[in-house]
């Protein structure tokens, strides 16, 4: 995982993201990766529930 905290609170799931952070282009070159699960992970606490999270932004040209 990149830039992806979670902790289960219950029966809530909580999702921590630093916006501020880029890890540089998708495979496609089209937008900037912010964060990323790196595919479908098991939620902490509950290992049988999966996620699968990216947070991106639009590649700006030039």
């Amino acid at each position: 995982m990149k830039n992806v905290e979670m902790k289960l609170e219950g029966d809530t799931l909580i999702i921590k993201v630093d916006v501020s952070k880029e890890f540089g282009p998708s495979a496609s070159g089209k937008t900037i990766i912010i964060a990323t699960t790196e595919g479908n992970v098991a939620i902490p606490g509950a290992e049988e529930k999966k996620i699968g999270l990216n947070v991106y932004k639009k590649k700006t040209s030039g």
